[in-house]
């Protein structure tokens, strides 16, 4: 019995293995060379397996790239930060955290919005799929930003479009990337920007 379950954990353990060597692989070749050029193929090569195997765990580029993105989304640690800005009483802590929790998931997955913009150009799906993602972080962080209300020298609705505006992941590239700002500049631009917007 216990050489069983010895063996169904490495087996386990070695489809995790392949299904982070493909999604590796296919983040990569989404960033070198866009969605649209990037094949099923192209990513088994980079990845090492069986273009088979990558048929069988994701059936298409869509379904690994939804999973790039709920990885990158996990990995950001903003839904914690948030949660702690959230407990925060201090205002300005508060537009702190949340300035941090906005580097995060930018720093982490900014490249991941450029990839769907490149995917919903080719692919009615991804675009469906990036419309409902870029609605959901609407959602949540207007939700989050309004319940802070009290503070705001604006209305909560202002405060969440105010904030909405200043956050996206297009500011962050132009920012970082373009202009070669540090992630820590950025960071603190934001919480500063933030501050004198909304605060009183």
């Amino acid at each position: 019995m216990t050489e069983r379950n010895s063996t169904l954990t490495h087996r386990q353990r070695q489809a995790l293995a392949t299904r982070a060597l493909i999604v590796q692989a296919a983040t990569e070749l989404f960033i070198e060379q866009g969605y649209g050029l990037t094949t099923m193929d192209a990513i088994a090569a980079r990845a090492g397996v069986a273009v088979s195997t990558v048929y069988t765990i994701y059936t298409n580029k869509l379904g690994i790239l939804k999973v790039i993105r709920e990885a990158w989304h996990q990995d950001s640690g903003q839904r914690e930060v948030y949660a702690q800005a959230s407990a925060e009483t201090n205002p300005g802590r508060r537009l702190d955290l949340a300035a941090q929790a906005t580097r995060q998931q930018w720093e982490r997955s900014a490249q991941m919005v450029t990839i769907y913009h490149s995917a919903a150009a080719m692919d009615a799906e991804a675009a469906t799929e990036l419309k409902a993602a870029l609605a959901g972080r609407r959602t949540n962080i207007s939700r989050i930003v309004r319940s802070w209300a009290g503070d705001y020298r604006v209305t909560p609705d202002r405060a969440a479009a105010i904030y909405l505006a200043l956050t996206r992941a297009e500011v962050y590239q132009e920012l970082v990337v373009e202009w070669g700002w540090s992630p820590d500049d950025y960071q603190a631009w934001l919480a500063e920007l933030l501050k004198v917007q909304l605060l009183r």
